[in-house]
């Protein structure tokens, strides 16, 4: 049987970011990475945005050169999923029934893409964008001649591809069933901006908008039917509804967890020896009070794992980062500092209408979040404040003459 010190399994940002933390931190073991995907590992929020463009080609999305890896000796070991842990034995089995043991376990696997399941969406037409081979996929029927493209969800990854399929001259529908788009990560100030700014761009966004089923013909979709009653021509449907955490052989074997799975202060799971970091680890996080929640963004996947990273070489660190994200739509750059999912204010910093302007949250009139458009000044000068636990006047927050900084 195969043997390494360290395995970690899953080649996403907190896979990579672990292996890499692991050899600066002074780790001199083995170290195999295992994953699903047959390429080294490689950036994921492009997939939605400049490679589906096609404005940067793939080589250009790698974490690492592919030979860092081998100079750093991190054993790749690409195309192999893990199908079960032994925690008792400290083993892995692949899909291809090998096993493989280890001294300690990282656990990066992210989320899979969470399918439709309404009659249809098994038919050809019918993507996600997740990973390398979703987009390839959306590029190949883009060039087969896709002309009329609906997305399913208003979040950012839904928004996201919409944009480039805009800027590529698609028709595109954006359905969401919420009355608003964003509306499970942003405020209506950011909702009612985005919803007006693609609407100007020509996508026909609807809201409070259920789909009944897809229909095709010979296996290819040629259209979505609402509940409504109505059919929307499309020859090109994207499903942007979230993401399912990739967690099945962890809690198979008897980690805990209801949402992902749970870990501590050092990213530990239930389970001896075993960590989970990224977007599949459900933990206290100090910026939403404490409340056991899972963060989906690069930042929260590459700090997890110098958390762990440092915990396994004998540096128990507790998980404090601070949390940020981003999204690149048409020529708007949204940078978010903070998380907002419990404020019970928000301030309007700026005119949207200039396309420049920030959404400040607060909850009992402490800063706990912002969403800044085209406004890195505000997001980096807002996120000092957060940091800071500041509670200021919000009449002082909405005037742009005043610098946030000044406010601390």
């Amino acid at each position: 049987m195969d043997h390494a010190d360290i395995i970690i399994v899953g080649t996403g940002h907190g896979g990579a970011q672990a292996a890499i933390a692991l050899r600066q931190n002074g780790h001199e073991g083995t170290i195999a990475m295992v994953g699903r995907e047959r390429v080294a590992p490689y950036e994921r929020p492009p997939l939605s945005k400049e490679y589906l463009a096609r404005e940067k080609p793939f080589e250009r999305l790698y974490i690492r050169p592919p030979a860092f890896w081998q100079d750093k000796n991190v054993d790749l070991r690409l195309g192999h999923p893990v199908v079960e842990i032994d925690a008792m034995r400290k083993v892995i089995t692949l899909g291809d029934d090998s096993q493989m043991s280890y001294r300690k376990l990282i656990w990066a696997t992210g989320g899979d893409a969470r399918r439709l399941s309404c009659p249809g969406s098994d038919l050809d037409g019918v993507f996600t964008v997740r990973n390398k081979p979703d987009s390839d996929r959306i590029m190949a029927a883009l060039d087969a001649g896709a002309q009329k493209a609906v997305v399913v969800g208003g979040g950012y990854i839904g928004l996201e591809a919409a944009a480039v399929l805009r800027k590529l001259g698609r028709e595109v529908t954006v359905l969401e069933a919420l009355p608003r788009v964003l509306a499970r990560v942003a405020g209506q100030e950011l909702s009612e901006f985005y919803q007006a700014e693609h609407r100007a761009q020509g996508v026909d966004v609807r809201l409070e908008t259920k789909l009944e089923s897809i229909v095709g013909e010979d296996g290819k979709v040629t259209g979505v039917l609402l509940e409504s009653g109505e059919t929307i021509p499309a020859d090109l449907v994207i499903a942007g509804i979230g993401i399912v955490p990739s967690v099945g052989p962890l809690i198979a074997a008897g980690a805990s967890g209801a949402n992902g799975v749970d870990v501590d202060e050092v990213c530990r799971t239930t389970l001896e020896d075993i960590h989970a970091i990224g977007d599949c680890a459900a933990h206290a996080n100090a910026y939403a009070e404490g409340a056991v929640i899972r963060v989906e963004s690069v930042q929260n996947a590459n700090d997890m794992a110098t958390t762990t990273a440092k915990s396994i070489m004998g540096d128990k660190q507790p998980y404090k980062a601070f949390p940020w994200f981003w999204s690149n739509q048409y020529d708007l750059k949204l940078q978010t500092a903070g998380l907002s999912i419990s404020y019970d204010q928000t301030v309007l910093r700026g005119d949207p209408a200039d396309r420049k302007f920030s959404v400040i949250y607060l909850k009992e009139g402490r800063i706990i979040a912002l969403d800044c458009v085209n406004n890195t000044k505000d997001y980096v000068q807002g996120r000092k404040l957060i940091e800071a636990g500041i509670s200021p006047d919000p009449a002082a927050l909405a005037d742009t003459e005043i610098l946030l900084k000044s406010l601390l």
